[in-house]
């Protein structure tokens, strides 16, 4: 595996006269855990579509695991990269355990891959996510965060080199937000380049390697957790008072809300 995973070079996506990904340059290598942050239109998911393929840039190169996306065959593709999209259909009239099969799709071809494998590795990602006790059940009748991390089960069960994930926290409870960030983070041990939109700055500054923020399209900031997460910084992005201050048992800062003066 290349030392760079992912290699984005001048990242611009248009549509019309509007500007939503900005000249970007990015870079992820194979074990970090990357979060990007930033308010809603910061141009965040249309960055991760850029960097999966799903969209083709106005101007710009990506390079995943050396491939050029501009002339990937969809079957590298799918081994190079797995993605959790924000908006994945609700009636899929499969169990969850098909969708999740879904996933070793890229493996047809693989003389070495058998059927055995293929349902050793679903049962461990649904595992791996909670998602057993619901196997049998149609997707289309989960709650909002069960599908999520049906979808999320799927993604390992893709077990690509590099994994995108486009708010994987959303809609769910507490318990299984912090599940599914301990499994972003074993993915990334695991020699992973994982990239990660996420809303909640502290979960970002809790798991997150290094951060990025948008604003409007661009990135205005990366680092380590404690270089991007600053108070004037993130209080002029969000147009909301912040508050940085040190976590109380966790070796990092802990972003709070302040009133308005």
């Amino acid at each position: 595996m290349p030392e760079t995973a992912v290699l984005a070079d001048s990242l611009t996506y248009r549509i019309g006269d509007a500007v939503l990904v900005s000249e970007v340059d990015f870079e992820a290598t194979p074990g970090s855990l990357i979060a990007v942050i930033g308010p809603n239109g910061a141009g965040k998911s249309t960055l991760l579509n850029l960097l999966a393929g799903n969209l083709q840039p106005s101007e710009g190169q990506v390079l995943l695991n050396g491939i050029d996306l501009s002339t990937a065959l969809p079957g590298d593709l799918a081994l190079a990269r797995s993605m959790l999209t924000q908006r994945a259909p609700v009636d899929i009239p499969f169990t969850a355990a098909q969708v999740v099969a879904m996933g070793r799709f890229p493996y047809r071809r693989d003389d070495t891959n058998t059927s055995e494998r293929d349902a050793e590795v679903v049962a461990e990602a649904m595992d791996r996510t909670d998602t057993t006790e619901f196997a049998a059940r149609i997707y289309a009748t989960l709650s909002g965060g069960e599908r999520t991390r049906v979808s999320l089960a799927r993604v390992l069960a893709q077990d690509t080199p590099i994994v995108l994930l486009d708010e994987p926290t959303t809609a769910l409870d507490v318990a299984h937000e912090e599940r599914v960030m301990r499994q972003t983070v074993q993915l990334s041990r695991r020699q992973r380049a994982v990239i990660v939109v996420l809303h909640d700055l502290n979960a970002a500054a809790v798991h997150a390697d290094q951060i990025v923020l948008m604003s409007g399209g661009a990135i205005v900031a990366r680092g380590r957790p404690r270089q991007v997460l600053e108070e004037s910084l993130l209080s002029d992005v969000y147009q909301q008072p912040m508050v940085v201050v040190d976590h109380p048992f966790r070796d990092c800062p802990l972003v709070l809300t302040a009133e308005a003066p």
